[in-house]
């Protein structure tokens, strides 16, 4: 069959499910994209710049399981460099693609636009060599190989590839013999590596499981909680991966933040003599400035592609594998272990007094519905709702351990394409908004649904906390964020909310419920020194270790 490259590359996306493209157009990919919006399974979401694509592009792969970015040579890609290398620390899929000058343009160094001018076509590629898991230059005579194999790379690994694609590559037939499919990796005999955790936990009083990001990333929910409930080992959770294990089972004991975590939690995880470390990185924001009392090289890790258990280290084995090993382990934990405590408690007393970033949190808890998406923003609003006890159904997007702020309104804009059945409830302060904030029209021209709670606490208190609190760097222009559908051309489209107390806020989820046929934003008035009780505690840790 006679396909185009740039048919055939969406062609491969499609069979993986990815039905929307994100991107900016350009003129070395005009053409292609062509392309994109003729194909009958995929479509094309513009972008209002290829920063906020990446983003959009993130937020969808870590609904779908992958996504795709198309830029243009130079300009483009470079613009997207930011939200790609967050995909590759958080493993999230992403497909970047380069729309680039033709062959003969290269082969003849030309001083092309968006080039440097010196006739050299691979500046860019070597850039994301370290961002991305693999990279490729597309031809017609690779092309059939070159795709597949990128794609399998970004599946395997969970990172983003980067595929550089000439225009005139894009637009050459090729012959295709066969529909792309999959090629998952073989399972591996970790056996050895197993009995190595069970030898260890068969002498431990006080087992406990550590996990995060990589049980997202792998889709390894169901595994893990059948190891947990089954060996009736305790499972706490880091902030970066926060909806790795479900929250309402009853081996799940909270979210472990080094010191500034609950006591018994505290207690429990700094005396285990089995830390099972699955899918999960110590960060220092995890860990509130690495405050941890055990011993770092005492943790059994279990992550993809590190493997550590005393003094046996292996970086060749896969996370999927050491998971289906550790549920064929014969044991099982008969020691007592410590209930989840609640971090978020109580009633906010309903009232016309200035909103508290407390009360927020206390009266959000009981407005999260059972299956929504919930987005926060690495701010206030991470720090605040990363103690939010979740269903099993719910699925929580940040990004701490990149910690690009802004990242989650367009990844709002990727997660609720993605899946526009379930409600998409963004969270984040008027700093991170003013980065990324001309995606909301994309939003609005995609009729898409989410809600979206902006913070106003007049700039950027995470910073304050940290260092200079009355310093003109941590300052924000003010704006009057209600005013922002309106500009974006949608005055009609999307409901708007002022809030300033517990009983505005009330009113608010309320008309939310009554009318969820609507996208809504609402600004939330909070004073500039006010923070969640854990980010008034971690601050300090970060802090002392920029001392």
């Amino acid at each position: 069959m006679k396909r185009r490259v740039g048919q055939y590359l969406m062609d491969c996306l499609s069979e993986m499910d990815v039905e929307k493209i994100f991107g900016v157009p350009g003129d070395f990919n005009l053409a292609f994209l062509d392309d994109i919006i003729s194909h009958d399974k995929v479509e094309w979401v513009g972008n209002t710049n290829e920063l906020n694509g990446s983003y959009a592009a993130d937020g969808y792969a870590r609904m779908k399981g992958l996504s795709a970015l198309v830029t243009t040579f130079g300009v483009g890609e470079l613009s997207a460099v930011n939200g790609i290398a967050g995909s590759y620390a958080e493993r999230v899929p992403v497909i970047a693609i380069t729309g680039a000058p033709t062959t003969a343009s290269e082969q003849a160094g030309n001083y092309v636009h968006h080039s440097l001018g010196e006739g050299i076509f691979d500046s860019y590629r070597k850039m994301f060599k370290e961002i991305t898991t693999d990279q490729g230059y597309i031809t017609t005579d690779n092309a059939t190989t070159e795709i597949p194999r990128l794609i399998n790379a970004a599946l395997a690994e969970k990172r983003p590839v980067h595929l550089h694609l000439p225009i005139d590559v894009a637009l050459s037939e090729i012959e295709v013999e066969e529909t792309f499919k999959p090629q998952l990796p073989e399972a591996q005999d970790v056996s050895k590596y197993i009995d190595m955790v069970k030898a260890k936990l068969e002498n431990a009083s006080k087992p406990v499981i550590l996990t995060g990001h990589e049980i997202n990333s792998f889709d390894l929910h169901d595994e893990l909680l059948k190891f947990a409930e089954e060996k009736q080992i305790p499972v706490a959770q880091l902030s970066l991966g926060k909806g790795a294990f479900n929250e309402e089972s009853d081996y799940y004991i909270g979210m472990y933040d080094g010191s500034v975590a609950e006591p018994n939690l505290r207690e429990y995880v700094d005396n285990s003599d089995a830390i099972l470390n699955i899918g999960a990185k110590l960060t220092d924001s995890a860990t509130a400035g690495f405050s941890y009392e055990f011993e770092f090289d005492e943790v059994i890790m279990l992550n993809h592609h590190d493997f550590k258990c005393g003094d046996e280290k292996v970086t060749d084995i896969r996370l999927p594998d050491i998971l289906r090993g550790l549920n064929d382990m014969d044991y099982k934990n008969d020691n007592d272990f410590p209930e989840f405590e609640p971090t978020i408690e109580g009633e906010a007393p309903l009232n016309d007094e200035p909103l508290t970033q407390e009360n927020y949190f206390r009266m959000l808890k009981d407005f999260v519905g059972q299956d929504d998406v919930i987005l926060a923003d690495q701010g206030t609003s991470f720090f605040g709702a990363y103690s939010l006890r979740l269903t099993k159904d719910n699925t929580f997007i940040g990004q701490p351990l990149w910690g690009s702020i802004g990242y989650t309104l367009p990844a709002t804009l990727g997660s609720q394409i993605a899946d526009e059945g379930r409600r998409n409830l963004l969270l984040i302060g008027d700093g991170s908004l003013q980065l990324t904030v001309q995606d909301i029209s994309t939003m609005i021209k995609e009729g898409i649904k989410p809600v979206l709670f902006v913070i106003n606490n007049d700039g950027y208190t995470v910073e304050r906390k940290i260092h200079g609190e009355t310093a003109p760097y941590n300052d924000i222009p003010m704006w009057d964020y209600k005013k922002l559908p309106e500009v974006f051309g949608a005055k009609d489209q999307v409901k708007v909310h002022d809030v300033e107390s517990t009983n505005d806020l009330k009113r608010m989820f309320e008309a939310i419920n009554a009318k969820g046929d609507y996208m809504h934003l609402a600004e939330i008035k909070m004073a500039k020194q006010d923070a969640p009780e854990k980010l008034e505690k971690i601050s300090k840790a970060f802090a002392a270790l920029n001392d």
